[in-house]
């Protein structure tokens, strides 16, 4: 197939197109490689889809440019033709969304309109989009279900997922066009962004330096794999979304409908406490961490738990990796990618 990856040059979206590359799919991915964290890393994995294509020969290709002007996407569109897009770009970050608002409305609500026009437009078979476990928000029932209402965020990030799921259910109900949200629960692994805890923990521990554990290290969260998440989206894409012929308007699933649109978990189904997870990292990295504790931060939800129920029995597949294989493996890439050889 061809596969439209937008946000190829991110974290998820660099192993989602890897693994489709390597599957056979021609991929190509757009990007417009900001600098909202290092754009080094970026050009990086950017480098090494680009090693892939010439050892796959599949075809990648790559657009420089921004989402949220529609002459970009349109472009795009209008020089391929796609049997799956892939929506991954995205300004991420909760922490950021309390200081730059307008960035997340750009990304997030315009830019995403922009796919959503294109897909109907060229007729996509199916659209399949990340969103995030932050939609829960002020929700405690866990674990986490898709099946029950999700409409409490706590930061403005978290509300811009969820008006992406709700903007695309109405592009199924109204044009019958299949499309998949994915809910995906604390990513890490290889290739990392660098804002994320994992990347500063390791950074700091390395240097010597204290690490910050918020909510005094109470916190648990439902820490996935990335090589997880791309499996969980790939084999998702693959499975256009069909109307729920179950869905009873008097009775309304959140995650189903009687358009073809669905909403689905991916996590790794094992909630850890924050202070286990840096005991894995200091394992990993054989050395011991300097812990400071702070309150809980506006924004911030306590605890996150997957159910991955729906994932499991529609694609066949739901995340395995445990966290001291994932930081294991973090830790060689961080090493490596730094040239750390201590």
């Amino acid at each position: 197939m061809k596969i439209l990856v937008t946000g190829a040059a991110g974290f998820i979206g660099y192993h989602v197109s890897k693994r489709l590359m390597e599957r056979g799919d021609e991929v190509v991915g757009i990007d417009s490689v900001n600098s909202y964290y290092d754009p080094e890393i970026k050009e990086a994995r950017l480098r090494l889809l680009d090693e892939a294509n010439r050892r796959t020969n599949s075809g990648f290709h790559f657009i420089r440019g921004n989402l949220a002007e529609k002459s970009v996407v349109d472009a795009c569109f209008a020089a391929h033709a796609f049997d799956r897009v892939i929506h991954l770009a995205a300004q991420a970050g909760v922490r950021y969304s309390l200081e730059n608002p307008h960035a997340y409305v750009e990304s997030n609500i315009i830019a995403y309109t922009n796919m959503l026009e294109a897909c109907r437009a060229s007729r996509v078979a199916h659209l399949t989009y990340a969103s995030t476990s932050s939609v829960y928000g002020a929700n405690t029932d866990m674990p986490f279900s898709e099946h029950r209402p999700a409409d409490h965020p706590l930061q403005f990030y978290a509300a811009t997922k969820r008006a992406n799921e709700l903007m695309a259910h109405s592009y199924s109900h109204l044009f019958g066009m299949p499309t998949t949200g994915l809910r995906f629960f604390t990513v890490y692994g290889p290739w990392g962004r660098p804002d994320m805890a994992l990347f500063q923990f390791t950074k700091n521990i390395l240097a010597g330096e204290p690490i910050k554990l918020f909510n005094n290290g109470n916190h648990t969260r439902d820490f996935t794999y990335v090589e997880d998440i791309a499996e969980g989206v790939i084999r998702a894409s693959d499975q256009p979304a069909a109307p729920n012929p179950d869905w009873k308007s008097t009775e309304p699933d959140p995650a189903t409908s009687n358009a073809p649109w669905r909403i689905f978990n991916i996590g790794n189904r094992k909630p850890v406490e924050l202070t286990e997870y840096v005991k894995a990292l200091e394992t990993a990295l054989g050395t011991k961490a300097i812990i400071e504790l702070f309150p809980l931060q506006p924004g911030d939800v306590p605890d996150t738990y997957a159910d991955t129920t729906e994932l499991k029995n529609t694609v066949g597949y739901s995340p395995r990796t445990t966290i001291e294989e994932g930081i294991g493996r973090f830790v060689e890439w961080y090493k490596s990618y730094f040239r750390i050889h201590a």
